[in-house]
């Protein structure tokens, strides 16, 4: 059933995961140099912890979605990629900190909302899974 509202949870999940190659997280003035004219941008690609952590993301969230048949898993599998983005927030909270000045970009609120869309997705297979079994009860 792949027109459940979960499902385009999880695919906007993946696709807003996805937007993290793309685009800047943060911008500034790198510490090591200490020049200001040394201008870096944190996004996806910045280190291999953040190339990892963001792919998982991505493909835990697209096979997520087609394994609609076995819910707890589906539900198991939503809540460690909720996990998995936390820690790609707090690695790119890490990057921050080789930067001697330097601002969010308007992009962050791209990785800022897959975490949203996972809990979105989690509450819509929790609602599924609760109807199932009171259906089976009503047997």
């Amino acid at each position: 059933m792949l027109q459940r509202i979960q499902s385009i949870w999880l695919l906007l999940a993946a696709a807003f995961a996805a937007l993290g190659f793309k685009f800047s997280f943060y911008s500034g003035a790198l510490l090591e140099t200490g020049s200001p004219e040394a201008y870096a941008k944190i996004n996806a690609t910045s280190s291999i912890p953040l190339i990892i952590a963001t792919t998982t993301v991505m493909v835990l969230a697209l096979i997520t979605i087609f394994l609609y048949k076995n819910r707890p898993l589906q539900l198991k599998l939503s809540l460690a990629g909720l996990a998995i983005q936390a820690l790609v927030l707090f690695l790119y909270y890490k990057e921050t900190s080789e930067f001697v000045n330097g601002t969010l970009s308007f992009t962050a609120i791209v990785q800022a909302l897959v975490p949203l869309f996972f809990l979105l997705a989690t509450k819509g297979i929790s609602k599924d899974e609760k109807i199932i079994k009171e259906s089976n009860r009503l047997r």
